[in-house]
């Protein structure tokens, strides 16, 4: 996949002759698709970007909690509630499996979450905006969790082994949370005209965000040409944004409602949708801090592992105390 993505653009990645000799062997490695393990040798430049991906991965999980927590006493039904609380502790343990995976890297989850609470980590820009009705927690299974689905499932076939495996089970959930968050749009487009009208308002404020989340394109991006040929990436951020086109629009046609894009058509030479310009100005603000609600999300979380540091204390002790049993 990397070298057509070089061809399409990318800037070149090292050349093979300017390569160590261990650079070469695991380059060779990937090739033939072995997967690498923690106690592998691999280039400093590899760990770094697993570290910052697989980091940033599992800060978008534990984040995307708070916008969907805020609906789990307002749910409309016993069942949605369930469900909705069901689908929040996935998403938790997405983050308990990515920093695991992490720390088979070297690096400590302490560092991890010091890095997301002092705001040097990112995690998705799209967890920056608010969740104004119930229709905003379809449209965020529908279209986040379907543009996570869409992005992630590539990854379960990546070159390090730890994520890969890790990545197996997610997609397996973010199905689940795709197909809730439809179903939660279905019932609301069969409603009545203020219950779709509701449906229509989400949609027009997730659709531009959730194609945001792939990234703006790859061209003249010297880290993702790199990520390519270590099968980190093995898509382009364009080649994913156009799957998720395909695979929505036809279902908002569905549903009756109406996706917000006047330039969206089928291309009929092409074989898929043509869609129009995305804002990128508006991502990257966002992805700076000056989102809706970049400042709440983190002063929550940050809230929020605090009020826990009694219970992390109680269990470090209670590890010590068994310890010291067995040592005696």
């Amino acid at each position: 996949m990397y070298a057509q993505m070089v061809e399409t653009g990318l800037k070149k990645v090292q050349a093979v002759e300017d390569m160590s000799a261990e650079e070469q062997a695991f380059q060779a490695r990937i090739d033939a698709g072995v997967k690498i393990e923690p106690k592998d040798w691999m280039p400093e430049a590899y760990r770094k970007t697993l570290v910052r991906q697989i980091s940033q991965h599992a800060h978008s999980e534990i984040v995307g909690q708070l916008p969907e927590g805020n609906w789990v006493t307002r749910a409309p039904t016993l069942k949605r509630k369930s469900i909705l609380l069901a689908k929040i502790q996935d998403e938790a343990g997405h983050g308990l499996y990515l920093y695991s995976a992490a720390e088979t890297l070297g690096v400590s989850r302490d560092e991890l979450l010091d890095a997301l609470h002092s705001g040097k980590a990112k995690y998705s820009s799209i967890f920056n905006y608010p969740t104004l009705t119930w229709a905003d927690i379809g449209a965020i299974g529908w279209l986040v969790d379907g543009a996570a689905i869409i992005n992630q499932v590539p990854l379960c076939r990546c070159s390090y082994g730890p994520y890969s495996r890790a990545m197996i089970r997610v997609c397996k959930e973010e199905a689940f949370h795709a197909r809730q968050g439809y179903d939660i749009m279905m019932k609301l487009a069969q409603g009545s005209p203020e219950q779709k009208a509701m449906a229509q308002d989400a949609l027009n404020r997730w659709w531009w965000p959730s194609l945001m989340m792939f990234g703006p394109s790859d061209a003249n991006s010297v880290n993702s040409a790199q990520s390519a040929q270590w099968r980190i990436k093995l898509f382009s951020n364009d080649e994913l944004r156009q799957r998720m086109v395909d695979q929505t629009v036809p279902q908002a046609e569905f549903l009756g409602l109406t996706v917000p894009d006047p330039d969206l058509k089928w291309n009929e030479e092409r074989g898929h949708y043509d869609f129009g310009e995305i804002d990128w100005e508006e991502f990257h603000n966002v992805l700076k801090g000056n989102g809706p609600c970049n400042r709440e999300r983190l002063r929550t979380r940050v809230k929020a592992y605090e009020d826990g540091q009694w219970f992390r204390d109680a269990l470090v002790a209670h590890a010590d105390k068994q310890a010291a049993r067995k040592a005696a």
